[in-house]
């Protein structure tokens, strides 16, 4: 039973009490209805269905994302309800690829603000912003935030920024059961270098050069002080920060607070369960590999670092585990010698004497495949087209079973596309992108494409830490998660996926919310008992129905 406090025209303008002409004639005339909508009743099923005619009548992805956002406005039970009713199809509308287009044109297709704009220009505003949030009795448990320095595979595109916060929050409710009442989507907006915004009239973002240093340090500050002040059960989770600023946030607040940054630990951990499944096919252990990272900033890094902490889990030393990496940034193989190396690129810095007698620096990719003889090649460059047919059958000619993952996004910034993998590897490569792909058919086998698709674990992971109400996520916990999204998949079948499918999403979150949640009480963090797990995180994932009104 739903107690609503709402009446007439503002329970229709209300997006989570709305239900349109799913009220009933008894409910028009209990809430002051009468006269304000037409005469007929649908459930919520045949809202929906028509919802998503009316969507598919949308030429381009873009309208279709608008479209969708217009409805999340209007009524967010039908809007999930449409969501999840088709979630393999709608995910890359409402989430990548089509939001890096959504960034681009906030500006241009502005219509109605979601969240809260913190401006660097009025630090003073920070919490009255959050005191006047319009939430579920107060309880807080996901805020996402992003001051939109490296969005997606796009770059610096400002306030445009607020659109991946909510796109977050919407995969964190549609996959992962979040109650849509208690999450808040946050654009930190410092600033902007990118001068096309700037110059741009219609831009609704600040209008001067990004803020950094000790201003920048404070007003992260004052944004974690008042938010784990206000909802002290809240996962704070960082999105598309630049390199430095998102590894100095999470080294100043990890340890303090329960917060992670998908762009460096979420990636990380779906990558591990993919490579844990590969390694499954080939029988190899994990700190054997010879693994060569190319796009050494917040995502390769956070890639290695995951990768490394399993290895070193597995038995082997922090040093070993250290030297099985070989990274690339722009200026090449990274090399301890270099010294514009950022803090976190150092522990994977060569020496000269791993690159003694190779041709002068800076050393590509195509001559460290030639020197180095990698049995795993990850792409998180967004150069397009990086891994060339000389690239992977280089290295394909000294490994039986290639590890390819070329995860950059949106598309046109992929390194390779999985049918030339499969061509140039005569059909051995096993692959994950960060995009969706068909399965492909090679010489009578169909070959489904895992998609490393963050979707896969922080849904999850946001409910697990919530039903525990953990203080901290420990790397146990990340571990924990990339092992149930392993087990999720039968890697028995030839051409198997290394992933589990985007349509099994719901079930996949369940599993990962279990995982980190059982893995918080072992770690001792968890600050909630919770006499049956399971049963907790299954009942707390919230469904898209509409609830009986009192």
């Amino acid at each position: 039973m739903s107690t609503v406090k709402l009446y007439g025209r503002a329970l229709l303008t209300s997006s989570l009490c709305n239900r349109g002409v799913a009220f009933t004639h008894e409910e028009r005339e209990r809430f002051g209805l009468v006269g304000k909508l037409p005469p007929g009743v649908l459930t919520l099923e045949q809202q929906a269905e028509r919802a998503y005619a009316q969507l598919q009548r949308h030429p381009t992805d873009l309208a279709k994302n608008v479209d969708l956002e217009q409805l999340h406005d209007r009524n967010e039970i039908l809007y999930y309800r449409v969501l999840t009713n088709h979630l393999t199809e709608l995910l890359p509308i409402i989430y990548a690829p089509t939001v890096g287009e959504v960034i681009k044109a906030y500006s241009h297709e502005y219509r109605r603000p979601r969240g809260i704009y913190l401006s660097i220009d009025r630090p003073q505003d920070i919490r009255p912003a959050f005191e006047s949030w319009d939430n579920d009795n107060g309880h807080v448990d996901i805020v996402v935030a992003t001051d939109a320095e490296a969005l997606l595979g796009i770059g610096d595109w400002g306030v445009g920024g607020m659109a991946i916060s909510c796109a977050k929050l919407s995969v964190y409710t549609a996959a992962g059961g979040i109650h849509p009442g208690r999450v808040i989507p946050v654009m930190i907006d410092v600033g902007t270098d990118n001068e096309t915004l700037i110059e741009d009239p219609w831009y609704v973002g600040n209008r001067h050069p990004r803020i950094r240093g000790e201003a920048y340090d404070a007003f992260i500050d004052e944004y974690v002080h008042t938010v784990t002040e206000l909802f002290p059960h809240a996962l704070l989770h960082w999105e598309d920060f630049g390199p430095g600023n998102a590894r100095a946030i999470i080294e100043r607040y990890g340890d303090r607070i329960c917060t992670f940054n998908d762009d460096m630990q979420g990636t990380g951990a779906v990558a591990l369960a993919a490579l844990m499944n590969a390694l499954a096919v080939t029988g190899k252990r994990l700190q054997d590999q010879r693994i060569v990272i190319y796009g050494a900033g917040t995502a390769g890094i956070g890639i290695a670092d995951q990768l490394r902490d399993a290895m070193v889990h597995a038995g082997a030393t922090p040093e070993d585990a250290s030297r099985a990496f070989w990274c690339i940034d722009r200026d090449g193989l990274l090399l301890d010698t270099m010294e514009n190396l950022r803090s976190f690129q150092k522990g994977y810095a060569r020496s000269a004497s791993d690159t003694a007698g190779w041709d002068a620096s800076p050393h590509g990719l195509a001559e460290v495949i030639r020197r180095v003889h990698p049995t795993v090649l990850i792409g998180t460059s967004t150069h397009a087209g990086a891994f060339t047919e000389e690239v992977v059958r280089e290295m394909a000619s000294h490994v039986e079973r290639p590890i390819i993952f070329p995860m950059s996004n949106p598309t046109e910034k992929l390194e390779a596309r999985p049918e030339d993998l499969l061509a140039w590897s005569d059909g051995r490569a096993l692959i994950a992108t960060g995009l969706p792909f068909a399965p492909i058919e090679w010489n009578g086998i169909s070959y489904a494409i895992a998609q490393a698709n963050n979707a896969l674990l922080f849904p999850g992971l946001g409910l697990g830490v919530s039903v525990v109400q953990a203080r901290l996520i420990t790397d146990g916990m990340f571990s924990a998660a990339a092992y149930a999204i392993a087990t999720q998949v039968d890697m028995s079948k030839p051409g198997a996926s290394l992933l589990p499918a985007v349509a099994n999403l719901r079930h996949t979150s369940e599993d990962v919310g279990i995982a980190v949640a059982e893995q918080a009480v072992r770690d001792g963090v968890a600050t909630r008992e919770v006499a049956d797990i399971p049963a907790a995180v299954h009942g707390a994932m919230w469904e898209p129905k509409y609830p009986d009104l009192s």
